[in-house]
């Protein structure tokens, strides 16, 4: 069950102050970056798009959870950067977020790409595999899409 505590949030780059970026990205490459051991560019420019939406849980200002929602050509949502703290991790966090990003992508078709042994997960929000699946970094991904 998500803790009752954990406030969301859903802002674009604009609205996000220093602090809660740093934190946001600080959680992105301690999960990413560090424990994944991915080492990739976690700085690619589509933080700052005004499409981008960033979607986070919060206790007492910690970041436990995030995603981002990104605008492709076309107007597809995408939605990526999906993360859980791992002292977190169990807690519902990761749905509430999915379930807000839902919202947040209103009817647009959604895609995204999996981490493979996650798409269960996934398929819970409508989403359905939609390609190959590939090697990202040594990690297997599963590209998946909601058409609305």
């Amino acid at each position: 069950m998500p803790s009752q505590t954990a406030v969301l949030r859903i802002a674009p780059f604009t609205e996000l102050d220093v602090r809660t970026f740093h934190d946001l990205l600080k959680l992105r490459i301690d999960v990413f970056v560090v424990e994944q051991s991915c080492p990739y560019p976690e700085l690619d420019g589509r933080d700052v798009e005004p499409g981008t939406r960033h979607a986070w849980l919060a206790e007492g200002g910690i970041p436990l959870a995030y995603l981002r929602i990104l605008t492709e050509p076309g107007g597809v949502a995408r939605i990526g950067r999906v993360v859980v703290a791992p002292t977190a991790r169990g807690g519902g966090h990761a749905g509430r977020l999915m379930s807000a990003a839902l919202d947040e992508a209103g009817g647009r078709p959604c895609v995204l790409e999996a981490q493979s042994h996650l798409v269960g997960f996934y398929a819970r929000y409508g989403f359905v595999v939609s390609g190959d699946e590939y090697l990202e970094d040594g990690i297997p991904h599963t590209p998946m899409r909601r058409d609305g």
